[in-house]
């Protein structure tokens, strides 16, 4: 992943002539294909494992109070995504056009997978209805990162550390629940999620002009793309969700 991230910090050049446009789109067209049947294969799943009941019983329990756990196997799923992507780190030095599409695809599979918990927790219909806003906002904001010509990359550094503190105070607030704590980490984690879809999309764009036509380049930047643009569809998804959705009980 370190050779895809280090085109994007180089300028895009002031003239480009017209195949060199239609290379983009094409790119970029690539990017957004992935990533749309990617979300629809995680729909499925999470959808799967959340209402197929043979298929829920292996992964969720179900107290009688009404609160829902994991079994191991729905514990394994849960980090599995996670795994993926760090192992990636260490063991694809030298990623490949090939070798990167698989991963992206495995990643979609457990994190769809470990989506099911959604349907046991809010009504169908607020699913749905969110899953909709989500990806009128992953339109909006994904098409003013690719045509504004202001530069984001500024922004980079603050979002990322955003998403670690984020990730901290999720814990705290794991182990010391507080109300007003979860709705400013929902409020930050759907701020957070908004920027980072724009300053991928610029820095994708960016990064086309770097890789100068290199085919296997051009796939493996295609996968990485359309894995950071899914992760954060997803993680906006969820946050918005905390907002919109209608709980079961």
């Amino acid at each position: 992943m370190s050779d895809f991230n280090n085109g994007y910090a180089r300028p895009l050049p002031q003239t480009a002539d017209m195949s060199i446009d239609a290379g983009l789109r094409a790119f970029m067209l690539g990017v957004y294909n992935k990533l749309a049947l990617g979300l629809v294969v995680a729909a499925a799943l999470a959808y799967t494992t959340g209402n197929v009941p043979a298929v829920q019983q292996l992964l969720y329990t179900v107290g009688p109070d009404g609160r829902m756990g994991m079994t191991i196997l729905g514990m394994a799923v849960q980090f599995a995504p996670l795994v993926l992507i760090f192992g990636s780190m260490f063991f694809m030095k030298n990623p490949t056009a090939q070798g990167t599409s698989v991963l992206y695809w495995l990643v979609v599979a457990t994190m769809g997978a470990s989506l099911g918990w959604v349907f046991l927790v809010y009504t169908g219909a607020s699913v749905a209805s969110t899953f909709l806003v989500t990806a009128a906002a992953f339109g909006a904001l994904s098409l003013y990162g690719y045509t504004t010509k202001r530069d984001l990359s500024p922004m980079g550094t603050f979002l990322i550390m955003g998403v670690i503190g984020l990730i901290i105070a999720s814990l705290v607030n794991m182990f010391w629940p507080n109300g007003v704590l979860y709705w400013i980490i929902s409020a930050a984690g759907v701020l957070l999620f908004s920027g980072l879809i724009a300053f991928d999309t610029q820095r994708l764009k960016m990064s086309y002009y770097a890789l100068g036509g290199d085919k296997n380049a051009i796939g493996v930047a295609t996968s990485y793309g359309a894995l950071s643009l899914f992760i954060n569809f997803v993680n906006l998804f969820l946050f918005l969700l905390r907002f919109m959705g209608g709980n079961r009980n």
